[in-house]
């Protein structure tokens, strides 16, 4: 059976440092407060001449160096951001620019944190019906340029950074994606969404003066929801894929809040020991979380060829996926 396999993983953050203790003298907040909650203790920002797409490049630079491939032999290149540099051209484009990788092509996919998971069932997609070919998922996001610094509920939250995969076929049957899953609900969109800078509320003084532009969250709900839904759908991975808690030897969620992952993990009966946590360093990078994380793992030795890796998030939309690989 062929399969895509991860040949590669690479990912990127700017180099600022904003802790806990730098959000105390910009709004009503403390160290406390945000820790206890978030499980967040620093977050990277990008400072001027940062760019998603610039990110999104040295990201995935690093994961074709792994992968041994060249930014030639890549065919395709999949971003999922929330944070384009702009409406257009796609940050694709860009980061295809950027790498040189001049024989690909390039689109975003906009799916808001659940993005990256969104990004590998479509590259994963383009593997299965040409295997030869070299895909590169990517999940990248300045989040601090749509984050409103003086809403102490979400400012504590967001983070930038990036992370990316190479994909490729493979004949080992008992490697590579197992299956993909992916739901959405639009009906529930105004729990987690941005008001301005699209079509319904375009660019105006006004927009900007209320800081329109910047994401809008109602916490408790987003948390509920979150919660039920990545459980449902890493359930859902799991039965498609006959395998139970014990199976899996590593669960890299969507890094969004501790008490969220934590309590995922508990109703999917899955130790802490193998879930994947960053979020005290990154804080929340959207799309870019689970990818980040993947990385991290791999370099850090956490993953075995022949391991079984589940990967979950949840984003506005709503938004939602799993996938299940054996690396």
């Amino acid at each position: 059976m062929n399969r895509s396999m991860i040949l590669g993983t690479g990912s990127a953050v700017p180099k600022k440092i904003l802790t806990n203790q730098d959000l105390e003298s910009m709004v009503d907040t403390s160290d406390e407060w945000i820790s206890s909650r978030t499980g967040i203790k620093q977050r990277h920002i990008a400072e001027d001449g940062d760019t998603t797409s610039l990110l999104a490049a040295e990201a995935t630079r690093r994961a074709l160096e792994m992968a041994g491939v060249k930014p030639e032999e890549v065919d395709v290149i999949v971003v999922s951001t929330t944070s384009p540099d702009m409406i257009m051209p796609n940050t694709g484009a860009l980061v295809q620019k950027h790498l040189g990788a001049y024989n690909a092509f390039g689109f975003d996919v906009y799916a808001a944190c659940a993005g990256f998971v969104y990004a590998l069932t479509i590259a994963d997609k383009f593997v299965k019906d040409k295997p030869e070919s070299k895909v590169v998922a990517i999940g990248a996001e300045l989040l601090s340029y749509i984050t409103d610094w003086q809403d102490r509920n979400t400012c504590v939250l967001f983070g930038d950074a990036a992370g990316a995969v190479v994909l490729s076929g493979t004949n080992d049957g008992t490697r590579g994606i197992l299956s993909t899953h992916l739901h959405s609900d639009g009906r529930l969109w105004k729990l987690l969404h941005i008001p301005g800078g699209g079509m319904v509320y375009p660019a105006s003084a006004e927009m900007v003066e209320k800081r329109d532009y910047c994401i809008r969250m109602q916490g408790n709900e987003v948390y509920k929801y979150a919660v039920r839904l990545m459980t449902d759908v890493a359930r859902e991975a799991l039965t498609a894929n006959e395998l139970g808690p014990d199976d899996v030897d590593l669960f890299i969620p969507h890094q969004a809040n501790i008490r969220i992952m934590k309590k995922v993990a508990e109703r999917l009966e899955i130790p802490l020991d193998r879930v994947y946590v960053n979020i005290e360093r990154y804080g929340n990078t959207s799309s870019a979380t689970v990818p980040v994380a993947l990385d991290e793992a791999n370099r850090a030795g956490r993953l075995k060829p022949g391991d079984v890796v589940l990967l979950d998030a949840f984003g506005g939309g709503f938004s939602w996926g799993a996938i299940m690989l054996r690396w």
